[in-house]
């Protein structure tokens, strides 16, 4: 057993170089990304808004004309994108001719990009705040940059500087910590186009999950275009998911702790990694019909903080079953301890010093076993197996839609799932590892009391890490 657990170890770690070497994608496949260049000059407040929609809301709105997607963009700019000169609201009005452009992008889905130049007259100006109230319920990049003015003199709230270079780039920096930055204030003098502005420092931040596992979406790409063979498609397919199971999250913690509270076998770990294999393709499926038919009513990127409290609602569940039967376990132990211990001596005088009975090293006299009980049920071994795989990975949605794009479904489905299979390996791998380390236990010589303890401290951990996932959903929900 040891032997194929180092060859399915050895396996994943091929399949994720594989993988390593596609492109991720920057923000996610789910972000709208936006950035506001202002400029106060003697006689006019301009402003510059750059629009930059990832692949996902780019898909749903593929219904609409250019025409439409630019009026749309318009009317949200006119009503949330808020100017205000010395405390009185300012009309924008264009300046210019609308830019809109489909940039490619993961999964053979396009981007949208729009740049749209506008502009308000003033006289006299003290004062310009600027308040970006855009896509409020879109997770993105937010930014606000200042520029100088022609006759003016300007100090700014907000920077200068541009790390994205107007979003058509994303430095390591604002990928790790996008911004959120939605208001500036500008005081303004007579000058001769000059402008003071602080240093970029990064200001308010939001949280991105992890884009380990977005290369994917390049693999079918490839598989689309019919570069490689399939069978090498399948196999990045796998590494992409081995490496995305190996990203913070997807339940390797919690799958180690549960086997190791309810004692779990080999066959155990084996359905266990089965499980996840189902429910995070039947996971992509499910976000991928929202996306395909509920877009106007259920942002995709809005299930994930409900899925992840249901999968942390499930492990607090499950951790608490775990510690309750090893409790249970613990005082039926200690009732018979304390029954051997009063009967010790008619029991003694009944049988003698040796009959030649064994009861063997892990039994009571009475043969009542003292070890760690079986607590594993189907019940908790598919609550487990789901909670790990019930997130489903952006970058596997991104591949369920370029197909449906594409008239590849059947290509797009089968990566999908060897891309779960490589997900449960990993898990599998990590849990069949769990299962046979009380060999190692065994060679150290770690005491009893430790080995004892460990089943109801893994159930602790269990009932903690379900905890976590479901405060980390609870605020994105309210």
């Amino acid at each position: 057993m040891r032997g194929l657990v180092t060859l399915l170890a050895l396996a994943i770690m091929a399949m994720a170089l594989m993988a390593a070497s596609a492109q991720a994608h920057p923000l996610g496949n789910f972000t709208v990304n936006h950035l506001t260049e202002v400029s106060v000059a003697d006689d006019a407040v301009g402003l510059r808004y750059i629009l930059d929609i990832a692949e996902i809301p780019t898909f749903q709105a593929r219904r609409q004309s250019r025409a439409q997607t630019l009026r749309r963009a318009r009317q949200e700019v006119a009503r949330r994108l808020i100017v205000t000169v010395d405390g009185r609201r300012v009309t924008l009005r264009d300046a210019g001719t609308p830019r809109l452009s489909f940039p490619r992008g993961q999964g053979g889905l396009n981007t949208t990009r729009i740049e749209l130049a506008l502009t308000a007259a003033v006289t006299s100006v003290r004062e310009v705040q600027l308040r970006d109230a855009t896509y409020p319920d879109r997770l993105g990049y937010t930014a606000l940059v200042a520029r100088p003015g022609k006759g003016t003199a300007v100090r700014s709230s907000v920077s200068s500087e541009d790390p994205t270079r107007r979003l058509r780039s994303y430095p390591p920096s604002a990928v790790q910590r996008p911004l959120d930055q939605r208001t500036a204030t500008l005081q303004v003098r007579d000058g001769d186009a000059t402008l003071v502005a602080p240093r970029f420092t990064g200001g308010d931040t939001v949280t991105t999950r992890s884009s380990a596992g977005d290369g994917f979406a390049g693999v079918f790409e490839d598989a689309a275009a019919g570069k490689t063979a399939l069978i090498a498609l399948l196999l990045a397919a796998l590494g992409w998911g081995a490496l995305h199971a190996l990203s913070p999250g997807h339940g390797k913690a919690m799958v180690a702790a549960y086997l190791v509270g309810s004692k779990g076998t080999s066959r155990h770990a084996v359905v266990l990694g089965g499980v996840v294999t189902i429910t995070h393709t039947i996971g992509v499926f499910a976000v991928g019909l929202v996306t395909l038919l509920l877009a106007q009513y259920i942002l995709p990127e809005d299930l994930f903080p409900w899925l992840t409290l249901v999968s942390g609602l499930l492990v607090v569940g499950i951790g608490i079953a775990v510690l309750r039967s090893r409790l249970r376990h613990h005082r039926a132990n200690r009732h018979d301890q304390e029954h051997d211990h009063v009967h010790g001596h008619a029991h003694d005088h009944h049988h003698g010093h040796d009959h030649g009975h064994h009861h063997g090293h892990d039994h009571g006299p009475h043969g009542h076993s003292h070890d760690v009980p079986d607590t594993i049920t189907w019940k908790g071994l598919i609550g487990m197996g789901a909670s790990a795989g019930l997130i489903p990975c952006p970058s596997a949605l991104v591949v369920l839609l370029g197909a449906v794009a594409q008239h590849q479904v059947a290509l797009g489905l089968l990566l999908i799932v060897a891309f779960s299979v490589g997900l449960a390996a990993t898990l599998t791998v990590l849990g069949l590892l769990v299962v046979h380390s009380h060999h190692v236990t065994r060679r150290l010589r770690v005491p009893q009391r430790l080995v004892t303890a460990l089943p109801a401290a893994s159930a602790l951990v269990i009932i903690g890490l379900g905890c976590v996932l479901t405060l980390q959903a609870a605020p994105k929900l309210l």
